[in-house]
């Protein structure tokens, strides 16, 4: 079993089956006793709309587990979610993690995956996982850049030779864009507006690049100074304004990367190009934004959402070729 367990969603392949779970990274718990109510796509649905009773936790902050004892209920649920109740044998499991990870951060993976019934827990760094998954050919002596933009990290690694020659990892992602629009629209419009609007703008109107024609939507949410319900129109330049801090930062850091990189490997890169992934690849005009800054062909990954489970799963399906791959 391959489980990209990511701050913003889980995915989970098994062999033979491919992709058997896609949920969000989220459990609503009591807030008394923080037993379990909800998991998932349940909990998910359940996001700022809750009673003071109950709360949402995201177990994993920045891609490293924060919350110990509920990351061990949700991978539970999810594994036992994924098995079906198959077989009572427990799965080895593969699961990625950022490639800045510490050590203490390692063994609260491993724990937490052996606790939620790992028979056996190997880990992968997911820049290494992206790369496969994307079909990148991470056995030749020929440099490949992969840029991971996920929910709670983004992840630049070159890769040669089954190794990674040069990495950064920044704890500035998706969460950090939505939260950049929830920021603005506080402070512009006094508009208060919940994580899931804020994401939902960032979908549909959200841009790294200029538009040929700029586009707006209507946001619902609640003014703070009036205290009651209001509707305010915003456009993609506002939007795009609002979050250019940290696509900045994300563009920042490929840059770092790229300097660091030998120069036998940037010949390589300025033939082959970056592939980029991860739900922050998929904020329209990203690739344009880092093709006019680098001076690079950038292309989005056709399955940016799913490379990552899918390369682990790879590495799982064929595990005497990518022995080196594991940490």
């Amino acid at each position: 079993m391959a489980i990209d367990l990511g701050t913003t969603n889980t995915l989970i392949y098994t062999k033979g089956e491919g992709i058997v779970l896609n949920e969000p990274s989220v459990v609503i718990v009591t807030e008394r006793d923080e037993d379990v109510v909800a998991v998932g796509a349940e909990a998910k649905s359940m996001v700022g709309r809750t009673p003071s009773t109950i709360k949402t936790v995201r177990p994993l902050k920045d891609g490293v587990i924060a919350d110990f004892k509920l990351a061990e209920e949700m991978l539970r649920h999810f594994i036992n979610k994924a098995r079906d109740g198959r077989g009572l044998i427990k799965p080895r499991i593969a699961i990625c993690v950022p490639s800045g990870i510490t050590e203490v951060e390692k063994r609260a993976v491993r724990d937490s995956a052996e606790h939620a019934g790992a028979r056996e827990v190997l880990l992968i760094q997911e820049p290494m996982a992206a790369a496969i998954g994307t079909d990148l050919p991470i056995h030749t002596p020929t440099g490949n850049i992969v840029v991971d933009i996920g929910g709670g990290t983004t992840e630049v690694a070159v890769i040669s030779l089954d190794g990674i020659v040069a990495s950064n990892s920044t704890r500035i992602a998706g969460d950090e864009i939505d939260e950049a629009i929830d920021q603005y629209l506080k402070k512009t419009y006094n508009l208060l507006v919940g994580e899931q609007t804020a994401e939902q703008i960032k979908i549909q109107i959200g841009t790294a690049y200029p538009l040929e024609l700029e586009e707006s939507t209507l946001i619902k949410g609640r003014d703070l100074v009036a205290g009651i319900p209001k509707t305010q129109k915003v456009s993609s330049r506002e939007i795009r304004e609002a979050i250019k801090e940290p696509v900045t930062d994300i563009v920042n850091t490929v840059l770092h990367t790229l300097e660091q990189t030998p120069p036998e490997l940037s010949a390589d890169i300025v033939d082959r190009g970056v592939v980029i992934c991860g739900g922050g690849a998929l904020l329209r005009g990203m690739d344009r934004l880092l093709s006019k800054e680098t001076n690079l062909p950038v292309q989005v990954a056709e399955n940016a959402l799913t490379c990552i489970v899918q390369g682990t799963g790879r590495v799982l399906d064929d595990p005497e070729r990518y022995a080196n791959i594991f940490i």
